[in-house]
Parts: structure tokens; sequence; C-alpha cells
């Protein structure tokens, strides 16, 4: 999934509410109140300019606001960040309680990355693709946060401003990318029915008068327009020196440090996951020597270890679940996961959260596969939706490569890493957390490391019996981690082409060449976000090592795990110093 940032900015009224003069508080109970205060009146004034974020979390206040990305605003972004700078450092986060501290951190992150982004990154300049508001308008007509008529009035109200939008998009955009530029086309011109047709089908299921219908639909024809306008902009757009897709290393490294926000830079974590793709390699060999006679017989082995890998992942990735038995798989795994975590003391599932699994929403991608839709910090009540994509129409190859990718012990590790005790249960515990801050800025590689610890905890406990089949697959899933890692970073930062990144991903990292192809695609239109997985999971990993150190005879996973989770989706950075702090104070 790919996340877009959205700026945000605080009137300079509040901050005078929140300064503090030369002799600060001695008492951090005071200093923490303060900054509580501070806390709400940011996230007031945040959401009047972040009305889409707003929605995407439950906060549906400004439902019907869409806002101009123009100069103007960019220019009040910064000015305003720096404000907020300042104010924050009127403030003392040392005599803070443990999750202020790490409030202070994410929000001070927060504004530093809004100046960069606007002064430095400029993406606005060269990526068509950050300018698009089919999503959040899909969400409304989709989600049932509330009565159709209200989405739907508010949907109405936000259409308004859509033509301005994109009219600012044309003026602003500068030697585009051309990956970036056929995204944009192909995400609005798929995202038009949203306007064309679900807008009316929603509008007949409600009771407002006909003249008002009218009235609604005429805007919408403008909204759809305007997005045709946009798009045929895009075609015809006159770019004889386009930007280069690749970040650069300068760029890379500042990004990787806003946005994973990791202890180690992002060339320390490059040089991490080559390492660890040699360990993955060694041990994988081991396991297919053991596994050879069962499925070989006296059939020689391969001189080559990699081809010998490759050769036993190919003979076990037959054995998968018919296509039209693919989500009900996954139904069925969920309740053995349950009970295997229960069983084993891994972690507290809450019963009262529901997990839902369901067809993928036509909105989302349209792309056979799973991902979780989590309710937002303001929503914490409502469904988990595990969605699963529909190979319904697929040709019988397609289907087969897929679901040779996704065999049968895959298709569990996945129902780990979405689900339980995966994405789904983390952000049960994060909704939990008492910080908004911590849910609406959470960090990327906390909330996909854990997911992928997740995985290895399972089978170290003897998920899967111990299976060496099942380890050797789980490697092969692991090895997604670490080459996204060193895939981005080589791409990015060192000019690797298209071959040698499909060379890695076929031969080193045993993907189907349909997956390698997507991942390059997604490759050459995000940045930074595929280094998530591998960093997140590594500084977990090491931080258990520690607090098992610290903990010595007193250490238990289960109290390790739900207590990392109750910081909710801060940097493992700020988790780690929290929790191997001498003395931690409660939250």
């Amino acid at each position: 999934m790919i996340k877009k940032l959205l700026f945000f900015l605080l009137l300079t009224a509040i901050f005078a509410a929140c300064k503090k003069d030369s002799m600060a508080p001695v008492n951090g109970s005071v200093d923490d109140a303060a900054f509580n205060d501070y806390e709400k009146h940011f996230l007031d004034e945040f959401w009047k300019l972040n009305p889409d974020w707003g929605t995407s979390v439950g906060y549906h206040k400004y439902d019907s606001i869409l806002l101009i990305p123009d100069k103007k605003y960019r220019t009040k972004l910064v000015d305003f960040a720096k404000i907020q700078l300042d104010s924050l450092g009127k403030f003392q986060p040392t005599t803070f309680l443990q999750t202020n501290k790490m409030d202070y951190a994410i929000m001070q992150n927060q504004m530093n990355y809004m100046i960069w982004q606007v002064q430095q990154l400029k993406q606005y300049e060269w990526d068509p693709s950050s300018y698009n508001v089919i999503g959040t308008f899909a969400y409304m007509l989709n989600e049932h946060y509330s009565p159709l008529s209200k989405r739907l009035t508010n949907f109405y109200q936000k259409m308004a401003n859509i033509p301005a939008y994109y009219k600012e998009a044309e003026k602003d955009l500068k030697n585009p990318v051309p990956e970036l530029m056929d995204l944009a086309i192909e995400q609005h011109l798929g995202g038009l029915g949203v306007f064309e047709a679900d807008f009316a089908d929603s509008l007949k299921k409600t009771n407002i008068p006909e003249a008002t219908k009218k009235l609604m639909l005429d805007r919408a024809k403008l909204s759809a327009d305007a997005i045709k306008g946009y798009t045929e902009f895009l075609k015809t757009m006159k770019n004889d020196h386009p930007r280069s897709f690749r970040l650069g290393k300068d760029l890379y490294e500042d990004k990787f440090k806003y946005e994973i926000q990791s202890a180690k830079t992002a060339q320390q974590m490059y040089n991490a996951a080559v390492e660890r793709k040699k360990f993955i390699h060694h041990e994988m060999a081991k396991l297919s020597v053991k596994l050879w006679p069962k499925y070989f017989g006296t059939k020689p082995m391969p001189s080559d270890s990699l081809e010998m890998i490759g050769k036993m992942i190919d003979t076990l990735s037959a054995s998968h679940v018919k296509p039209d038995e693919f989500q009900s798989a996954i139904v069925n795994e969920l309740p053995k996961l349950r009970a295997f975590v229960a069983q084993k003391d891994l972690i507290t599932l809450d019963p009262t959260k529901p997990l839902e699994v369901r067809k993928e929403p036509g909105y989302m991608a349209g792309v056979a596969g799973a991902s979780m839709s989590s309710p937002g910090p303001y929503d914490a009540g409502q469904n988990s939706y595990f969605n699963v994509g529909s190979l319904s129409g697929w040709p019988a190859e397609k289907a087969e490569s897929f679901l040779r990718e996704y065999n049968q012990y895959i298709l569990q590790i996945l129902c780990i890493h979405e689900a339980i005790p995966g994405h789904y249960a983390q952000l049960v515990y994060a909704n939990k957390a008492p910080s908004m801050i911590k849910s609406i800025f959470g960090n990327t590689a906390m909330v996909e490391g854990w997911a992928v610890y997740s995985e290895q905890m399972m089978l170290d406990a003897g998920f899967g019996d111990n299976a060496p089949e099942m380890w050797l697959m789980w490697y092969k899933w692991n090895l997604r981690s670490v080459c996204n890692t060193i895939l981005d970073y080589s791409v990015h930062c060192q000019n690797m082409q298209k071959q040698t990144a499909l060379a890695l991903l076929t031969h080193e990292a045993f993907q189907q060449q349909a997956e390698a192809e997507g991942k390059w695609k997604r490759v050459s239109v995000t940045s930074v976000q595929l280094d998530s997985y591998y960093t997140g999971y590594k500084e977990i990993m090491d931080l258990r090592d520690d607090y098992k150190s610290k903990m010595g005879d007193q250490y238990k996973l289960k109290d390790f795990n739900e207590k990392f989770l109750s910081y909710g989706n801060a940097p493992v950075k700020l988790i780690k110093d929290a929790m191997l702090a001498k003395e931690v104070k409660k939250n």
C-alpha cells in the first residue's frame, strides 16, 4: 500500500496558549498537562487543514472540504511548521511521561519532514500521482460510518473544488517522472466510476429530493470531466527533460530518516539486508538438502545451491488451494491462528474487536491478494476487514502462477502477517494506546516490522509443527522483506537496472516472474516505503534480544510483545528507549 504524506499546520493562536515562561515547571505532571492541552489544540486545527486524512481515520467533521494544494498553501505550511517547532522548543520533554516524550519526538519529526518536503523534495513538481482526490470520495461512498444521505451530501459539497484542484496540479507540474505520469493516468481513469456510476447508484438508495439529486449528478459530471481533463493534460504534456524516478542518494537518505525514523541510516540497513540474504540462503540450503530425498529420491542434487533451493521451492509450491477456494481458505485459517496464539500464550487477543474477511472492495486496488483495513483511532470500535482479492475470470496460467506464489505454506504465513498476530492484532492494540499522535502519525516500519516479526515468532513457537517445508517457505517469504530493502536502495541510490533487479528477485529471492515484474513497477513509482518491512523487523528482533538480556530470568515473551505494542505505532527506536530505560514511568 502507498501512503501519501498529507501536509498539516497549526494556527498561531494555539501556540500562545501552550508557551511557557522562562521559569519552566519542575513538576513533570505540570509539563505533561500543558503538553496534553497543546496536543488537543493541535489536532483541532490539524483536521481543518487535513480533511482527507481526517476522513481516513474517522474524524468526519470536515468531510465536505477539499483544499487546493497551491503555492500559497505550501508557503503557509512552511511558515507555520517553523512556528510550531519554536513552540515545541518551549517545552522540556525530559520532564514528560514516556508516552509524551514519544509524542514530542514524533511531532517534531513531522514538522521537520513537512518543511523538507516542500523545500527539498518538491514532489508536487514531478509526481502527477500525488494529485488524486478519488480515494477519499470512494471511501465516503463505501464505508458506512454515518447515514448514506449525510455522506452523499458531504460528497456533493466536496466535489465543488475538484476542477480548481486539478487546474492547480496542471499549473505546478514541471518535468514530471514518466512512470508517475503513467501511474496517475491509470489510477484516475480506473477511478472514474466513483463519479460516473457509483455516486448515482448510491443516490438511488436515498430519499433526497429529485431536484437536488439532479444538481448533485450535474456536479459529479463536472468532476468526472475535470479528472478526464487532467489525464488528457498528462497524455499531451510536453516533457522534454523528465525527472528520473530514481530519488538519488541524498534525498533518499533524508526521506528514510523522516519516514522510517530508524536509529540506522538507509545505507546501514541496506548493508544489513545484504548480510541477512546470505544467512537466509545458507539456512535454505540446509533445509533443501534435508528435504531433497523426500521429494526427489535418489535424483542428484544440483551443485549450485540456489538452483537446488529453487527446485525444492518449485516442487512445494505445487501444493495450493483451488482458485475459488482462496478466500474460504483464509476464513478457515484464522480460528487456527487464534487457538495457537492462546495455547502458546503469545499475546492477549481482544474478542470484542471484530475481524471480518471480505471480498476486496471494488474501489481498492483490484489486484488479487490480501490486505488489512483497520478502524482509525476515532472509529476504534468498528470492524477490521481482511480484504481478499478474487481470482474470478483470471486466465488459468495467471491464476496458477499466483496460487503457486501463495501456496499452502505461504497462505498460512500471509494470514499471520495480515491478521493474527500481525496487523489486525497490532492495530487493535494501537487504538488502545493513550496517544492519538502515535495512531495518526503511525510509523510504517513499526507496523510492517511487527507483522514480519510475528511470522517468525509464530514459527519459533512451533506453528506448522516445525516442519522443514514450512521453515523453507518462511525463509522465502522473509527474503521478500530483505530484498525489498536491497532492491529499493539499489535502484534509487545505485542505479540498478531492470534486468538486474528482476534477476535478484527471481533467482535470489525465488519469486515468480509476474511477482518480480510487479515489484519493479512498485519501486519505480515509490521510494523508501519498501524499506519498512525489513528495517522494522530487524529493529524489533534486536530490541527483543536487548530486552531479554535486561530482564534475565524474569523475561517472558508475552510480556515483551504486549509491552512493545502498548506504546502504539511509535518508531521502534523510541519504543526501545522506553523499554530499555532503567526506570520507566507508567503511561
